[in-house]
């Protein structure tokens, strides 16, 4: 599942995201949803998460 959608993503969740220094080469991080940063319901890029490790990234996709 795609993370362009704000509903389909809860805090708690497990989700891969792309930070901002990775985004040309496309790294994709995995963890789990502490905040979610993006208050508009869909962004075409995904939805702004912080991780529990504090990492902030866009969803790219819902484990």
């Amino acid at each position: 599942m795609f993370g362009n959608n704000r509903t389909d993503i809860k805090v708690g969740a497990r989700v891969k995201v792309v930070q901002k220094q990775d985004q040309r080469i496309g790294t994709l991080t995995e963890g789990v949803v502490r905040d979610i940063l993006t208050k508009s319901a869909t962004h075409p890029h995904g939805i702004k998460v912080r991780l529990e490790g504090g990492i902030v990234g866009r969803v790219k996709e819902i484990l």
